[in-house]
């Protein structure tokens, strides 16, 4: 009486190579997908506010996003357009000029009462907490030009801790 389990013509072998391509696939798709969703955002350390809304953007409202970092440079999505050694405001100028053409248009100037609409849509500025006032408000000087008239403009600010809370009390 033979007790073998295994029967030679009946034995498969798995081939792992199509399982571990799509777990690669995988891995890559979810790295892409998380650098992408964070791209607008830099890495700075705001000010902490102790009143303020939680930021819960529509996502289909084109709202631009300006990060200031504490040496008064001006990022987007990655790349530097402010300098503050070269004080050549072209590339902010152009950033927010694009941005202002792809906003909603819903708001008449009132003193104009007619004439073009105005964007509606806000500006986001990120300042990090050692940021000079002076690089913010060149953000919103920039927004009063002719071309660009931005007038919704959003300040991010970090949530006080539950302790900073207590403390302020």
């Amino acid at each position: 009486m033979q007790l073998n389990k295994h029967d030679a013509q009946t034995e498969m072998d798995m081939n792992m190579t199509p399982m571990i391509d799509v777990v690669f696939l995988l891995i890559i798709f979810f790295m892409i997908i998380t650098d992408l969703t964070q791209q607008d955002l830099e890495d700075i350390k705001l000010p902490v506010a102790y009143e303020c809304v939680t930021d819960q953007p529509d996502p289909k409202v084109h709202r631009p996003i300006v990060n200031i970092n504490s040496k008064g440079e001006m990022v987007v999505r990655r790349e530097v357009i402010f300098d503050p050694e070269t004080g050549d405001l072209k590339e902010l100028q152009g950033f927010l000029v694009n941005s202002a053409r792809a906003m909603n248009k819903e708001h008449f100037d009132p003193k104009a009462k007619t004439g073009p609409m105005l964007p509606d849509d806000p500006l986001l500025i990120r300042a990090d907490i050692n940021t000079p006032f002076k690089y913010v408000q060149k953000v919103m000087e920039v927004c009063g030009n002719k071309d660009i008239q931005i007038w919704k403009i959003e300040i991010a600010a970090a949530e006080a801790d539950d302790k900073d809370k207590k403390g302020q009390e």
